[in-house]
């Protein structure tokens, strides 16, 4: 009998702009998806909803794991070769950068790809405190973004509301984390489990 045709259904990716994992996953994952001739449909979520869902709490604030997941960060950082800072702030609410994601996202979905990238090193290279409005916008108009207008989409209630049904979403498909990545239905957690989702998308199920 011959194979059965690889899938191409798109990769879901799941990410809280906070996550210093979600920003090792955001920069390997549409990579990734190419190789295997993917596409990925990027999410932004908000792991401190999730967390009141699942009864967890932010790494550093875990006793133990605190310290190792801080020193964790920077060596995985490290073994991909990417840059990183550990943030002054951290872990911060990222509802603005999030928000800001999928306005985007709805008009140049390449733009907010761009955008969240930009966000990411902003956050983990240069350290700049993307909880801030101002931090947003900074970021969303070095990419040729209009500021006003982005200003004005983010303090109205549509993309709030947008949000939290985005959020919503997610949850009911079982994401509770950052990077959280979904393939032909199979969920898998973490950056770590990056060789597990290339294995799925070069050979199928195992």
């Amino acid at each position: 009998m011959a194979n059965a045709p690889r899938s191409t259904a798109p990769i879901d990716f799941y990410f809280d702009f906070s996550s210093p994992y979600g920003y090792l996953a955001a920069e390997q994952i549409d990579g990734l998806a190419a190789r295997y001739e993917r596409s990925v449909l990027w999410h932004p979520i908000l792991l401190g909803v999730t967390f009141k869902a699942t009864g967890q709490a932010p790494l550093p604030s875990v006793p133990l794991k605190g310290a190792y997941s801080l020193h964790d960060f920077a060596r995985s950082a490290r073994f991909l070769g990417l840059p990183f800072q550990q943030p002054s702030q951290f872990p911060i609410p990222t509802q603005h950068a999030a928000r800001a994601f999928l306005w985007l996202h709805d008009r140049k979905p390449d733009l907010a790809k761009a955008f969240a990238l930009a966000a990411y090193r902003a956050y983990f290279v240069r350290d700049v405190n993307i909880a801030e409005l101002g931090a947003v916008l900074d970021i969303a108009a070095g990419l040729g973004v209009d500021r006003d207008e982005l200003s004005a989409v983010l303090a109205g209630t549509e993309i709030k509301n947008r949000l939290i049904a985005e959020v919503d979403l997610a949850m009911a498909r079982g994401v509770f984390g950052s990077p959280f990545i979904i393939v032909d239905g199979e969920s898998f957690w973490g950056v770590d489990r990056f060789a597990q989702v290339e294995r799925w998308l070069a050979e199928g199920p195992f």
